[in-house]
Parts: C-alpha cells; structure tokens; sequence
C-alpha cells in the first residue's frame, strides 16, 4: 500500500524527505537524565556528543536542558535557558549548519532558541499543555513542531497512569492539538506518541503494537523508546543494559511506520534504518 503521509518537512529552509526514517541523536546538557552516559555538561563533553551525532548519521540534534524522567525536579526556565544557550553557542560556532530540535515545553525557551540561535525545530513534551503560549509562539517562529502525548506531567505522569483505550486516547487528543495548530497557520507537524510518558508497561507495549494507527493524520511519527524503561523492565537490568532491546523496538517501529527515531545510540539506529531500507527496496 502506498504511503500518504506528508514526507517532507521544511528545516532551515530546505525541504527534508522523511520517505527514508531519519534519526534524532540526544544530547542532554542536565545533570539528572535517567541515563547516566547522556549527561554532557561541560564544553568539551558537548562539543564531542554533536560531533558523534553526526560522524554516526544523525540527521538532528535533540538538545534538552530540563530532565522529563518520572520525579524529575523542576527547573527555571531562567537556569533551561542558561544550559541551552551554553551548548547552542558551541554548536553554533562548531557545527553552524546542524539541524538542532530544542526539548523544551516552554514558550519563551522555545523563542529564544530559534531566534537568538538558529534552532530548526522545537520538540514539547506537552503539546502545549504546560504552556498556553507555546501554539501561537510556534506560529510566529515557523518551524516544525513535535507534539508529544503525555498523561500528567514529569513530576506526577508515572504515579497512577490509566486510560481505558491508550491509543484511541491518544489518537483523540492528537486530533484536537492538531486542528487548533492548522488553526493558527503551523504547517510542519510530527507527533510523538510519547513512550513511557504517563504510560505503563502494558499502555507502552500496546501502543507500540497498534501504532500503524498513527498514520491516520498523514503526518511524520517520531518514536522515543531508546533505553527507556519499557526495554529493561523486560530484560533486566537498567538503561545501560538496554541497548540490544532498544534496536528491536526500533526495528518495530520502523517497520509499523515510524520516520523519526529520537536515540542515545545514533550508529546502532542508522544501522537498523539502513537495514530496514533495504528491505523495503522496490526489488522486493
């Protein structure tokens, strides 16, 4: 069955094709992510974590300066904006042509990233929801947006998620975040079902399963599950023993749809997106 969705996204002014699935690296300048080996904080340690994203095929770089895990403390956006601005400036010196996607659900944030620094997409855990002016900000700025589904928010979203049916859920509350930014005139969107984001095991895995769904909206799915809990709880172990389960998750999800994979690992992710075209070559 041929493929409906918009496969082209605009980034710096220049259309991507997401026909092939692209690959997001991580760089986390906190000191708390729940992945231990994604903190990079000094210039050195960030400098080297954009060079690997992108030596490794890496077609984005998700910068995030506030951690999302369950529990997580708060931050002010005064110290976001301070940790952001450090490692834009480094990227912006070193790697001036780099796709950067600012984690942020602030709106000021968000607007300070892209116009002070140049970066390409903004990337919200809350869909607006943690903050009313991050739609019409987006529609000033112009640059893609990533929606993410979350049950909560970091400090309460894993205390007692509950939904009756996760997907048709979420497919619900998609449908309404994206009629108000058509609304507003935002044209690039990617939605992001939200992994382990007000979810349990089960939600995870079920959506997981059913997320060809998704492809309803005609829109790029990005899919974050890279050495989350939902591999670990399964295998054993903790992030840091999660990458091999990871990769099949990711294989999934490539081949139920997804076109973004936001990872910690980008080599072992181009690899599995290389394969995976492949085996979608036309000869087959």
């Amino acid at each position: 069955m041929e493929e409906t969705f918009a496969k082209y996204i605009n980034v710096k002014g220049e259309l991507l094709d997401l026909s092939q699935p692209k690959v997001m690296g991580i760089l986390n300048v906190t000191p708390d992510s729940f992945y231990a080996n994604s903190r990079k904080q000094t210039e050195k340690d960030i400098l080297c974590r954009v060079h690997q994203i992108l030596d490794e095929g890496g077609t984005f770089i998700d910068m995030g300066a506030y951690s999302s895990r369950p529990d997580a403390a708060d931050v002010s956006p005064e110290e976001e904006m301070q940790r952001l601005r450090q490692g834009l400036a480094i990227i912006q010196r070193e790697c001036p042509e780099a796709a950067v996607s600012i984690d942020t659900f602030r709106a000021d944030v968000a607007k300070m990233c892209v116009e002070e620094y140049g970066a390409a997409l903004i990337n919200d855990i809350s869909a607006g929801d943690l903050d009313p002016e991050m739609f019409p900000t987006l529609a000033r700025l112009k640059v893609p947006y990533i929606l993410m589904h979350m049950q909560g928010n970091p400090q309460n979203m894993q205390h007692a998620p509950h939904y009756d049916n996760p997907v048709k859920e979420i497919i619900r509350y998609f449908a309404e975040k994206i009629e108000k930014l058509r609304v507003l005139g935002v044209k690039d969107l990617i939605i992001d079902p939200g992994f382990g984001f007000g979810k349990t095991l089960q939600h995870n895995y079920e959506i997981l399963h059913k997320l060809e769904e998704f492809q309803i909206f005609q829109l790029p799915v990005l899919v974050g599950v890279s050495r989350k809990s939902m591999v670990y709880k399964l295998v054993g172990g903790g992030p840091e023993d999660a990458l091999n389960g990871t990769t099949a998750l990711h294989a999934i999800a490539l081949m139920k749809g997804a076109q973004i994979l936001r990872v910690h690992d980008v080599k072992a992710a181009v690899e599995t997106v290389r394969i995976f075209n492949a085996l979608n070559e036309p000869q087959y």
